[in-house]
């Protein structure tokens, strides 16, 4: 649910109002990198994903988690470094906790979308596969999006460090993480070439949309699902 202003616990002595802005931004509750939608307040210049400003709920229950009960915290538990399960980075902020399972989830990974489809583009969240991650080589590890054909499988913690890494680049220009996307796109072309001899042009319509793939994963990582989807349309027409 999407409010034009609201009063957060926070940060109680300003309102914070709903904009969209395609500029990155760093989350003050989460303490997490967000793109796209925000809750924000502009005279102290305080910003949160909306899946930190709005808590519908103190209690969550996640499908991957069918014995666990998390509960939001606005710090996290106990005196020692704790990390999200689904990303794999550390947790600095708000958190949901299982207390008896001891797992943690950062905000937006809670609330990561269990399937992401545009057009041919067609991915669905998998907290354990068994093939390699296009963006690393290694196989388990972090929750990860997967294509409906399942040759095409993208960390959600891959994605964090693409992100964490090119921060400065991300806010400046977006031409890093670009430049990391066609690098992703141009290993899946040449992974198929050496493995099928179909078509040229329809393994390199796979791998151009694997690309789009991973922008899809990092607006969803961002906090934002929606934030690229125009663009990703918008150049996936212009190939076809």
């Amino acid at each position: 649910m999407k409010y034009s202003e609201i009063t957060h616990f926070s940060h109680p002595q300003h309102k914070l109002r709903f904009e969209y802005n395609e500029f990155p931004f760093k989350c003050d509750g989460c303490k997490e990198i967000g793109i796209g939608s925000r809750y924000k307040c502009c005279i102290c210049d305080y910003d949160l994903h909306m899946q930190c400003a709005i808590i519908n709920s103190n209690t969550l229950f996640h499908p991957f988690y069918t014995k666990c009960s998390f509960q939001f915290m606005s710090i996290p538990p106990g005196n020692i470094a704790r990390y999200c399960n689904a990303c794999e980075k550390d947790v600095k902020g708000f958190v949901y906790h299982c207390k008896s399972c001891g797992f943690d989830l950062h905000p937006c990974c809670a609330k990561l979308p269990a399937v992401m489809e545009e057009g041919e583009v067609k991915l669905y969240l998998c907290s354990k596969v068994s093939s390699a991650c296009h963006g690393c080589g290694r196989k388990g590890g972090s929750w990860s999006y997967r294509s409906k054909c399942k040759s095409y499988n993208m960390h959600v913690a891959c994605v964090r460090e693409m992100l964490v890494e090119n921060w400065h680049c991300l806010y400046m220009e977006n031409r890093k993480v670009e430049r990391d996307i066609r690098c992703v796109e141009n290993t899946l072309y040449a992974a198929h070439n050496s493995r099928r001899r179909g078509s040229k042009g329809k393994v390199k319509k796979c791998c151009q949309i694997a690309g789009f793939a991973v922008q899809f994963v990092i607006s969803a990582v961002l906090g934002d699902p929606t934030a690229l989807i125009a663009g990703v349309v918008g150049a996936l027409m212009s190939r076809a």
